[in-house]
């Protein structure tokens, strides 16, 4: 380390700076010093490593080979100050940010954040209700919850839970469900923007489609549901959607038969940041109550087949590629 004490430090800022966003001028915007400022400081470091780091051209500033390597050290270093000096702003500044649905955030996670302001009553809760998923890397989100098939760019995906969907309807439209045919006497309720579909759950069925009365259409999964309560039809649910409207009595699953959607909810992380301890308590937090809930979900009675049978929601963590994920704004 004695090495360093040769070196001043806001010469290293000003070499990574200029290195990182390519121009004097950049460079001396973020660190809020004139060019001549940050030429000057560049100069002063060379003399005291002894090495050229840039070449002077008319163009301006270019590395040279040792400045290149040089450089990518610098801004390596520089990084994990910035994460040593975060560890005090957490101690101090501890809230999380969560990026969430609408739908998943009303009709599921607010119910039971309760349980985790008990929990943690020094973490602060700030919901980004949203269906676009920020760039963890550069913005507050600390996590997102997303549905889709957990392949987010420069994300690191963990699975919550496989999402399968079933009709759900009013009690009153379900006593007149004998069979998978008698939905043809009813309306569909049709959420215009998801992308799961009657056929998949008719094929997991083992029965032919049916052509359904038309019914309302709404560009919102929360509307569809309301809908289904009020008795204006059956659409296609899907377990944290309509869990608690199916316990309470409110809805009910006909058939007992679920289809696998090929979706998920995931918890979205940054790839390249560490995850801090309120993240992870998160994290620990909100897969206990999916346990829960799934486990209520199980015990719900269905139309004519019993309980709906519940499988397990552990799940490997994947990190994202450059494959294009599908979302809804669930």
């Amino acid at each position: 380390m004695s090495v360093l004490n040769r070196i001043h430090l806001n010469g290293l800022r000003a070499v990574e700076t200029v290195a990182r966003l390519g121009s004097l001028a950049a460079a001396a915007s973020e660190l809020n010093v004139s060019v001549s400022a940050v030429s000057q400081q560049i100069s002063r470091t060379e003399k005291q490593l002894g090495q050229a780091l840039f070449e002077r051209t008319t163009s301006g500033l270019v590395l040279t080979e040792f400045g290149t390597v040089f450089a990518t050290r610098l801004g390596a270093g520089f990084r994990e100050l910035a994460q040593a000096v975060a560890l005090a702003d957490e101690a101090t500044q501890c809230t999380l940010v969560v990026s969430v649905a609408p739908a998943f955030a009303s009709k599921w996670l607010l119910p039971r954040l309760s349980r985790h302001f008990d929990r943690h009553p020094n973490v602060l809760l700030r919901i980004d209700a949203s269906v676009r998923l920020a760039n963890l890397d550069h913005s507050d989100i600390d996590i997102a919850i997303r549905l889709g098939d957990g392949k987010w760019p420069g994300g690191r995906a963990e699975l919550l839970l496989a999402q399968e969907v079933f009709p759900v309807c009013a009690p009153d439209i379900a006593r007149k469900l004998r069979a998978i045919e008698d939905l043809a006497q009813t309306c569909a309720i049709t959420d215009e923007r998801a992308m799961i579909n009657w056929e998949s759950w008719f094929t997991a069925a083992g029965a032919q489609p049916v052509t359904f009365q038309k019914g309302a259409r709404f560009t919102d999964p929360m509307l569809c549901l309301e809908s289904a309560i009020a008795g204006h039809g059956v659409m296609l649910g899907w377990q944290l959607l309509a869990a608690d409207a199916l316990a309470d009595g409110r809805l009910v699953a006909p058939f007992g038969i679920r289809a696998q959607s090929g979706l998920g909810y995931w918890l979205v992380t940054s790839a390249e940041k560490t995850e801090s301890r309120k993240v992870r308590d998160f994290k620990a937090w909100i897969k206990e109550e999916i346990a829960a809930t799934m486990a209520q979900f199980g015990s719900v009675k269905t139309g004519h087949s019993g309980a709906i049978a519940v499988e397990s929601t552990v799940a490997p963590v994947y990190v994202g590629t450059d494959i294009q994920s599908r979302q809804a704004g669930s």
